[in-house]
């Protein structure tokens, strides 16, 4: 049976022409099955079916390179005191003998169900997870990632998944932040991953592909930064290693190694693979120098930025500068890696974060920010049918509604979206050309439910931390409110700085 051809219209279409995205006014896309038939104007072809948007624009779906897959990050951190903020590592006891998963297999199912149905609720249509270890004794597993795949093709999203593996733990041992290792569950998550790379491969489909998705550079051995790009080459598979991102990581890697981030990602051979870098805002040595040497070497080397303006701004850090890396031929997709994952809010923030590093009104362009999430994020894909809405691009797509009253008066639509609005505007996402997202519901996802569940997994998630604190603080000392809850009839016991 031949699949229908879908007309939908709009007042602004973001068609692609050229090589670049073009505004077409009172425009359409075009689309049968998974595959853009036409987007502009004047299609005089065969249509089964036409939906008139109104006042709206149709864009490209987002993608998401460092999407939350999990029910938290920066909620319960991007705060923190310096001593809350030790309170969130493991301690070293914890590392050495007390180490637990707080969710089973099941509960983990919930949390990533729920993520995914933000992440589609949000615009995006393809994306690469980020969850937090933290909250496992270890990090993912092959069956973990067989789970998420399985429910990425169920809600309908894009998916470039892996395991998160490493060989070490970021912990609090003697009241100071270090690493420790366990050097053979590294290896064991490489293998891990490999197995992934195998399923997805035999998995058929264009919404399960594999990748490679180590945790931190501080938290792998040299042996299995090595290893992983040694894998990455033989499968060609795409590596995303977050890096260059805390004065921690650098100040590590300066004591045992020697080195600065780029130094070691080139001494291992991950510089030649197809790497992606979530945030890589510290440049250069802790006591400064090197800073351009490493931008031309990122550039050499085809590397893709991972920039999270969101995350950035909430942990008080940015990119020095977008415009900057950029000019030197550094390639930037975006990341939301906070919740909400809302890349409309992340342009908006990497625009006005932009401006402040290059003190001018002129920097961080909307365009050029717009092409990071869809261009940029396709090309550290490989992909040419991604991200732009051409004939033969994939059918995906989002509507965002310009006629709320909230949005207020209209400039340049865009413009108007990003300064304006929120991916809370989007009405409706197609991933392949499958309608996945309507009005706010994700189809094929009970969100009531979700919201309960994810609500009671968070109250246990948060309460978890206790245990793993070097000092065993209550949750009410490590997460206080931001004033006192005059209902709470307890008051949290106080610990002084010197127990364990």
């Amino acid at each position: 049976m031949t699949e229908p051809v879908v007309r939908m219209t709009a007042a602004h279409v973001l068609a692609h022409r050229d090589d670049d995205h073009i505004l077409v006014s009172d425009g359409e896309i075009v689309y049968r099955g998974a595959r853009i038939l036409h987007a502009g104007r004047g299609w005089d072809g065969p249509v089964d079916e036409t939906i008139d948007c109104g006042d709206a624009l149709i864009m490209p779906g987002f993608i998401d390179l460092d999407a939350l897959a999990d029910i938290d990050h920066a909620l319960l951190d991007s705060w923190a005191t310096p001593d809350l903020a030790l309170g969130h590592q493991w301690s070293a006891d914890y590392f050495r003998s007390r180490r637990r998963d707080v969710f089973d297999v099941p509960e983990r199912a919930v949390i990533r169900e729920y993520a995914l149905s933000q992440l589609l609720r949000h615009g995006v249509t393809t994306f690469m997870p980020i969850a937090s270890e933290t909250h496992s004794s270890w990090a993912e597993t092959c069956d973990d990632m067989v789970e998420v795949a399985r429910i990425a093709e169920r809600l309908g999203i894009r998916g470039y998944l892996g395991p998160a593996y490493r060989s070490g733990v970021n912990v609090v041992d003697g009241g100071r932040r270090t690493v420790l290792f366990d050097e053979e569950r590294g290896r064991a998550g490489l293998r891990d991953a490999e197995r992934f790379l195998d399923y997805a491969a035999d998995h058929g489909g264009d919404l399960v592909h594999g990748a490679l998705l180590p945790c931190r550079i501080e938290t792998l051995t040299r042996e299995l930064m090595a290893a992983t790009a040694q894998l990455a080459l033989a499968r060609d598979a795409v590596v995303r290693l977050h890096c260059m991102q805390g004065g921690v990581e650098l100040a590590l890697l300066d004591e045992w190694y020697g080195m600065r981030p780029v130094e070691l990602l080139e001494a291992s051979g991950l510089l030649a693979t197809r790497l992606l870098v979530p945030h890589g805002i510290h440049l250069g040595a802790p006591g400064g120098g090197g800073r351009q040497a490493d931008l031309r070497r990122l550039a050499e080397a085809g590397v893709t930025i991972v920039h999270c303006p969101m995350t950035s701004i909430r942990y008080g850090a940015v990119l020095d500068s977008y415009d900057r890396y950029r000019t030197a031929g550094v390639h930037i997709a975006l990341g939301t890696d906070s919740f909400p994952p809302d890349l409309v809010r992340g342009i908006d923030y990497g625009t006005h974060l932009a401006k402040l590093a290059d003190r001018s009104l002129a920097a961080g362009a909307t365009a050029d920010y717009l092409r990071s999430a869809t261009l940029g994020g396709a090309r550290a894909l490989g992909r040419t049918d991604l991200g732009r809405l051409q004939p033969g691009a994939s059918a995906d797509f989002i509507v965002v509604d310009l006629a709320d009253f909230a949005m207020g008066v209209r400039d340049d639509p865009l413009r108007t979206l990003t300064m304006n609005g929120s991916a809370r505007d989007v009405r409706r996402t197609v991933v392949a050309g499958r309608t996945v997202m309507v009005d706010g519901v994700v189809l094929g996802a009970d969100q009531s439910r979700l919201q309960a569940r994810a609500q009671a997994l968070f109250e246990r998630m948060r309460a978890a931390y206790s245990e793993r604190d070097h000092r065993r603080r209550p949750p009410a000392e490590l997460f206080p409110p931001t004033f006192p809850d005059i209902t709470k009839t307890t008051t949290p016991k106080r610990y002084s700085h010197d127990q364990s």
